[in-house]
């Protein structure tokens, strides 16, 4: 007897993927997309974080971030105790930072120089050179010995064995086996002693080595030249001695100081830690790290300080400043991206709906519906979001986990809940009961009237509280607040778009269907269907991208204008102190191509205000090109004013004209310094005379003083060079247009050195003139805006921040596009449906083409204006709150510009881009065969 097969039901999963293969495929990709986005931005983020804190600690210098650690010589020390000391402080690194590779570089230094009185000695203006001496550990692995031998131990009465380096030797005119006589001077209260003794002289192996950081004087010798270049100039040069004569050393420089200095290394810190690594770096300098180092060592007047903390704070407040638009971009991607999610699950659900309503009026409960739908989901999202996930681990590496996999797990339970969310609202019974209800209909309006008055409130709380309260303070990470306070001023403006969406698109529907043909109304008529996530995708977009922008151009032009301001200028030039630059090069180069205004000036800080039984001001005095220098004031909009209230006829010379008055510009702080009663005043030059100034109006600042706080005159060049011939010597040279820093510098080059400058070159070595046509004569200076432009807008967080944001504006547009093509996938069936009946009511095929694009561009566009309003309305509520000056990196006062036309092309392309889809989209739909259309809403 044969047995009857039993019948076994197919299984869920199974039967839906082969029933729907393609759009599970499509449904794990999505998925894919968004787990490796969401994943990897906040690992590209950590890693530009730690990028940039390392660039920016490495371009400060070894010296800046290291720990230098100091103690007073003793007798009874030698290179052992040295050694020890060293051990001790490595033993407390490598928990938050840790030392550079080279190790720490220690040693003694002399705490005084002496003179040397050797007649075959180096004396350029006839001056004996000094000799510093110091000790330094691990010498010859970092120098090799050229000739002689490395200092060693001698009894104490002959003389201290010193090596020099070979450059030192050759300046110095040194020679192995001299010794060293210095001036017994009772002044200098140095005890005498046999003298020192030159045994060697070495080479350093490279001297951009870091052990060489900071030792000044010592791989070649310091010719020291004073800056007003009236005193005589002298060398300077360093000895090392061995490390056991360390007690001889003490005796020779009258006390020393050992000396520990530990290079951190920047590679070892990161920017997520940097409190922590902070608050170790303070035990260290001063706290319980400090105390039992000094325990440790029997040393209690051991001391380690270091710039570190400034430098970190410093980070810490760039990296805030950063930290908005970084996350801004990410955050407004988030919302595209969950309107996306959204949208695909109502496809899903319409697609669907009449399935699940048939499953659960058979029998089917809602857990075990939502169960099943859970199921099939998971085996659709979790390999996507896997692949996904390990995919962005794999490609950008980093040492924090803990985000990323928070936010590709947050993206795999959103979408992976999603559709079974919007299946649940299917299936309820309040859903059911609104379709044949109109008091269930009333009572979903009121709910929606409720959500949306929430969440207006909530956004103007959001901004009255920023408004109040301005940005997080430094080192409290990402103000979440102002991040999502622009967001949620796209959310509120979408919600109004989609109240006044119906208004406005149903009045411009009556408009048009006054007149003949009807494919405007049938398409605007389609457009004013109220509808909230298809616009609100590419608002958020829009929104997001013109902050964002705004915030980018702001930053830009205030790096220009602060550039400008310190450079008084685009271009500014100045010469050695005492030495003016000659009115060749000025004429020249006010003649150069691109020049719009430039002058000559005389600055001199040390003028006074003399008044008869009171005490003298201490002023600036500049001396113009009126019209020149007005213009340059009015580019700069810093402290602009009418040339001809300096017009006045030259006059007579001085002595016989210093009594005539010269018509000046007085700053404000002067006037009130001189109690608001400004007229003629006697104002003194050192070493010039002096000459009378005519009071003729008040500027707040100028641009050849960045320190406008400091009383100052502006006087015309003309009159007082008349009065005082010094004044014509102008040793600078400001100008404003679209010059070219090379042709200035080119006509620099061929200027005389200054004497005492040549020189110097000659002594030392070096060229006072570089042999390229750009290479200036020393002393004088060439200071571009663009050049600090560039320097400012070079910082590696702001551009990592500017490109994680431009990268997610990019995501953000590719997901609104998505997001309107999901649209009009959702819509399909019934448009296709009333295209293929009115064709054969006689609609061209051209004619259904614009029927789409009427009835789909219109909510584009004005979700695309939405958003600009958006994005203005929120530069203009949160603007005052945003200090830029940590983000471009030089002070400026509080508050954001509005900068209406950098909002305009992020919004216009991502406009464009939606809209070729849309096009796309609708040439594709247009071309479809009528039977086919016909067959599709028939199924419908």
């Amino acid at each position: 007897m044969t047995r009857e097969p039993v019948h076994r039901p197919a299984r869920w999963v199974r039967t839906r993927l082969r029933a729907a293969p393609w759009t599970a495929l499509l449904n794990a990709v999505l998925v894919f997309a968004v787990v490796l986005l969401s994943t990897g931005l906040p690992r590209g983020v950590d890693r530009g974080a730690d990028a940039a804190l390392r660039d920016f600690l490495h371009d400060r210098g070894i010296g800046a971030t290291s720990l230098v650690t100091n103690a007073t010589l003793r007798p009874d020390d030698d290179s052992a105790a040295l050694d020890a000391v060293a051990e001790r402080l490595l033993a407390r690194t490598g928990g938050e930072f840790r030392v550079s590779a080279g190790g720490p570089v220690y040693g003694v230094r002399g705490s005084r120089p002496r003179i040397l009185t050797g007649p075959q000695l180096s004396r350029p203006d006839d001056v004996p050179p000094t000799l510093a001496l110091r000790h330094l550990a691990r010498l010859s692995e970092h120098a090799a010995l050229v000739d002689g031998r490395w200092p060693a131990p001698v009894p104490a009465d002959r003389p201290l064995q010193i090596v020099v380096s070979q450059a030192t030797a050759e300046k110095l005119n040194l020679r192995i086996g001299d010794v060293l006589a210095e001036d017994t001077d009772p002044g200098s209260r140095l005890p005498p002693t046999a003298g020192t003794e030159v045994v060697g002289t070495f080479r350093p192996h490279d001297e951009a080595d870091p052990y060489w950081t900071d030792l000044t004087c010592l791989t070649r010798p310091c010719l020291r030249i004073p800056d007003t270049f009236e005193w005589k100039r002298w060398w300077e040069a360093t000895g090392l001695t061995s490390g056991d004569d360390l007690p001889r050393l003490l005796t020779w420089s009258g006390g020393g100081q050992l000396s520990w200095r530990l290079p951190v290394d920047p590679a070892s810190l990161r920017a997520d830690r940097l409190a922590s690594a902070e608050r170790e770096l303070a035990s260290y300098l001063t706290g319980p790290t400090a105390a039992r180092l000094a325990d440790e060592t029997g040393r209690p007047d051991l001391r380690t300080f270091s710039s570190l903390p400034e430098l970190f704070t410093l980070a810490t407040a760039r990296r805030d400043a950063a930290a908005p638009l970084a996350a801004l971009g990410p955050a407004g991607l988030a919302g595209v991206v969950a309107v996306v999610l959204c949208l695909a699950a109502a496809l899903a659900a319409d697609r669907r709906g009449p399935e699940l309503l048939l499953l659960q009026a058979r029998g089917g409960s809602r857990r075990g519906v939502l169960r099943r739908l859970l199921g099939e989901g998971a085996v659709v999202v979790l390999p996507g979001a896997a692949s996904g996930l390990l995919l962005a681990l794999l490609l950008l590496p980093a040492p924090r986990w803990g985000a990323a996999l928070l936010a590709g797990t947050a993206a795999t339970g959103f979408a992976l809940l999603a559709f079974p969310a919007r299946a649940l609202l299917l299936l309820g019974p309040r859903t059911r009961a609104r379709r044949g209800s109109r008091k269930g209909g009333r009572r979903g309006g009121a709910r929606r009237v409720v959500g949306e008055l929430s969440v207006l409130a909530v956004t103007a709380a959001a901004v009255a509280e920023v408004r109040r309260r301005g940005a997080a303070p430094p080192g409290a990470g990402i103000d979440p607040l102002l991040v999502a306070a622009p967001l949620l001023i796209a959310l509120t403006t979408g919600l109004l778009l989609a109240r006044l969406q119906p208004l406005l698109l149903g009045a411009l529907a009556r408009t048009v269907g006054r007149r003949r043909g009807a494919v405007g109304f049938l398409g605007l008529a389609g457009a004013a269907r109220p509808s909230l996530l298809p616009p609100l995708a590419l608002l958020l977009a829009v929104t997001t991208a013109g902050f964002g922008a705004n915030v980018l151009d702001a930053a830009d032009s205030g790096r220009t204008r602060e550039s400008g301001l310190a450079t008084g200028g685009d271009v500014m030039v100045s010469a050695p102190r005492g030495y003016g630059l000659p009115a060749s090069f000025t004429e020249a180069a006010g003649r150069l191509p691109g020049v719009r205004a430039a002058t000559a000036v005389t600055v001199l800080t040390d003028a006074a205000v003399l008044r008869p039984g009171q005490r003298h001001l201490t002023i600036s005095l500049l001396v113009v090109d009126p019209p020149a220098y007005a213009e340059i004031s009015r580019t700069l909009d810093r402290g602009a004013f009418d040339p001809a209230l300096l017009a006045a006829p030259v006059g007579p010379v001085w002595p016989a004209g210093r009594d005539v008055p010269v018509p000046a510009l007085y700053s404000r702080g002067l006037v009130e310094q001189l109690g608001g009663h400004a007229g003629s005043e006697r104002i003194y030059l050192t070493s010039t005379g002096e000459l009378r100034a005519q009071y003729a109006g008040t500027v707040d600042a100028t641009p050849a003083l960045r320190d406008s706080t400091h009383p100052f005159i502006v006087l015309p060049a003309g009159p007082a060079a008349a009065r005082v011939p010094e004044l014509a010597d102008h040793g600078h040279w400001f100008a404003v247009g679209d010059l070219d820093e090379a042709a200035v510098r080119r006509l620099l080059h061929g200027l005389p050195v200054h004497p005492l400058l040549a020189d110097t070159a000659r002594l030392t070595g070096v060229p006072a003139v570089g042999p390229r046509p750009e290479d200036i004569p020393d002393g004088h200076l060439v200071d571009t805006a663009a050049a600090r432009t560039a320097a400012l807008a070079g910082d590696p967080l702001q551009s990592a921040a500017t490109r994680v944001f431009r990268a997610t504006t990019a995501g953000a547009g590719a997901f609104a596009l998505l997001a309107a093509l999901l649209t009009l996938l959702r819509a399909a069936p019934d448009r296709a449906a009333a295209l293929a009946r009115l064709r054969t009511m006689g609609l061209r095929p051209r004619q259904g083409l614009a029927l789409i694009l009427v009835e789909t561009l219109p909510q584009t566009l004005l979700a695309a204006v939405g958003g600009v309003l958006a994005s203005l309305a929120a530069v203009a509520l949160l603007g005052p709150a945003l200090d830029l000056s940590a983000l471009l990196g030089t002070p400026v006062p509080p508050g954001l510009p509005l900068h209406p036309a950098a909002v305009l092309p992020p919004a216009l392309a991502l406009t464009a881009l939606v809209t070729a889809g849309v096009l796309a989209e609708a040439l594709l739909t247009g071309r479809r065969r009528i039977a086919a259309d016909l067959r599709i809403g028939d199924a419908t």
